[in-house]
């Protein structure tokens, strides 16, 4: 059950999840970041972000703390504050979450958490900033926010924030999977043994079904016994992948039906679950259903 019920005034909205299908890097930046190549995949799975008007001109994160997040580092927090300031706004936020998505398992789940909060107090506070602007205030906070803002299956360019939506791709069903290993991204990026000289890539090279691959994926398994176990077990069920700098790992299907029989075929223990492609984010249509300006 929930800890933020219904009642009380909390407004409840979705953070999906993503899947990085592919990740290429294809050269280190002027200002040493890398220049990537990926397509964003959202799914109909994720978080659920609760907000509630206060009385006072604070911002509160409520409710159990996100094991390994520093409270003052917390990107919803930022992201209300960041809004609010950009704004000269002044009401104050109750902010509370359930998380689903795996920290550090390259589900993008802190940037989605924090586009949920751009988006949604923009329309409870009736500031009207619209999706461009909501999207350059999350790119402060990081790279994956903007494609949460946008809500769309994407290309992704530049550090990931240069996208370009992708023609309707098919249903996919994924049993994902998360060994329960936190990699630091920043670590990955120094590692010696990552490819960072990748050639370029076309839409229509991943549109086409080349294998595109993901440069983290070598690395991690190579770095990390709990990885390649999990990447062990999935091969039984399909071709398993690393998603974003990792470590979840996922197998597409065609269908929920042969979905379900894989996951039900994997050994007993595995942190697995079954989740669905949402090529336009659920995000979208609840912050489009909530009405405006409701916690002023």
């Amino acid at each position: 059950m929930s800890v933020f019920p219904a009642i009380e005034g909390w407004v409840t909205l979705p953070a999906p999840a993503k899947l990085n299908l592919f990740l290429r890097i294809l050269g280190r930046r002027a200002d040493g970041y890398h220049e990537l190549q990926t397509v964003f995949r959202l799914l109909d799975w994720g978080d659920t972000v609760f907000l509630r008007a206060r009385s006072d001109d604070r911002i509160v994160r409520v409710g159990p703390a996100v094991a390994g997040v520093d409270p003052s580092a917390d990107l919803m927090v930022r992201a209300a504050e960041l809004l609010r300031k950009s704004c000269n706004f002044s009401k104050g936020v109750d902010i509370g979450i359930e998380k689903r998505i795996p920290i550090g398992g390259g589900f993008g789940g802190g940037s989605s958490d924090a586009a949920t909060v751009l988006m949604a107090l923009d329309r409870l506070w009736g500031l009207d900033q619209g999706v461009d602007q909501l999207a350059r205030l999350g790119r402060t906070l990081g790279a994956d926010v903007p494609v949460f803002v946008h809500g769309q299956t994407a290309w992704a360019e530049g550090v990931g924030e240069r996208l370009t939506p992708l023609p309707r791709l098919e249903a996919a069903w994924y049993v994902v999977a998360s060994p329960g290993v936190h990699a630091s991204t920043a670590e990955l990026f120094r590692a010696v043994d990552l490819t960072r000289d990748a050639p370029p890539a076309k839409m229509a090279d991943f549109l086409s079904g080349v294998e595109l691959g993901n440069a983290f994926e070598p690395v991690l398994r190579r770095r990390e016994p709990a990885v390649e176990a999990m990447f062990t077990a999935l091969s039984s069920i399909g071709r398993p992948r690393l998603t974003g700098s990792g470590s979840g790992c996922y197998v597409e299907f065609a269908d929920g039906e042969s979905a379900q029989l894989a996951l039900a075929a994997l050994p007993a223990g595995l942190h697995a679950w079954l989740v669905r492609s949402a090529d336009r984010s659920p995000l979208l249509d609840a912050v489009a259903e909530t009405p405006r300006a409701t916690l002023i």
